[in-house]
């Protein structure tokens, strides 16, 4: 009986994990929009499961303040938050900046090989106009900067961190430059980490996300007036001034 109480349990955990990555993709991607409803009856229905799971996910996106559950209201998807978003640009400088530091330390030229083709792929999702799958790659030459020096743990924790930002980024119509401004970038972080040179690698990433955070800012501040609170757009570098 306990062996079967125990496989249930790890069964109904995968589901959730499950439902889980389902609805944040949906959140994240705009799929589910800012203030959307959430029917846990309904998504338990489309995906053919109890309801269960689909609530223990829906607790877990609370807690990353990515779904709102008021009671005697319903659930939905939160809207976005300016403060949320920079604090979630302020923990990703801050990790990605010692995630560079750190693979400078450690590159090859088999890692810089790898980074040129991932920096080839993205060219030619944003040549494509596969905007989504642009995003996708993007965090993939992220995530393969951290992996250079095994830092897997500093990469969940950018990963989760970074969901408002991630929201900003699928809803932001994409302008003619930026595809391409963001390759500039990644070549500079490569030559950087290829230099072998830490406080470089730290600098070019630094750069690279103090522009990205602005310019999202900016936009959203233009594009989404009475949706947002005015954004905070001062960097870090900017404040210790």
């Amino acid at each position: 009986m306990m062996l079967r109480s125990r496989q249930e349990a790890e069964r109904r955990k995968s589901l959730r994990d499950q439902v889980y990555d389902v609805l944040r993709h949906r959140i994240i991607t705009g799929e589910i929009a800012p203030g959307g409803a959430i029917d846990d009856k309904e998504i338990a229905g489309q995906l053919g499961i109890s309801r269960t799971p689909v609530r223990e996910a829906i607790k877990k996106l609370s807690d990353e303040h990515l779904v709102d559950v008021i009671a005697q209201s319903g659930t939905r998807a939160s809207r976005i938050d300016p403060h949320e978003v920079q604090q979630a640009y302020l923990i990703r400088r801050a990790l990605e900046m010692e995630s560079a530091a750190q693979a400078a330390m450690n590159m090859t030229a088999a890692h810089a090989a790898t980074l040129n083709d991932i920096l080839g792929d993205h060219g030619r999702a944003i040549e494509q106009k596969r905007y989504a799958d642009a995003i996708a790659v993007d965090d993939t030459f992220h995530r393969y900067i951290a992996g250079i020096s095994n830092l897997n743990r500093l990469w969940n924790t950018i990963e989760i961190s970074k969901a408002e930002l991630d929201r900003c980024r699928h809803m932001m119509v994409p302008r003619a430059g930026e595809g391409e401004a963001t390759l500039r970038h990644h070549r500079e972080i490569i030559k950087s980490l290829s230099s072998g040179d830490s406080e470089a690698a730290r600098r070019a990433m630094a750069s690279h996300l103090d522009v990205a955070y602005a310019t999202a800012a900016k936009a959203l501040e233009t594009e989404n007036a009475g949706s947002f609170a005015p954004f905070t757009t001062t960097t870090p570098r900017e404040a210790a001034r």
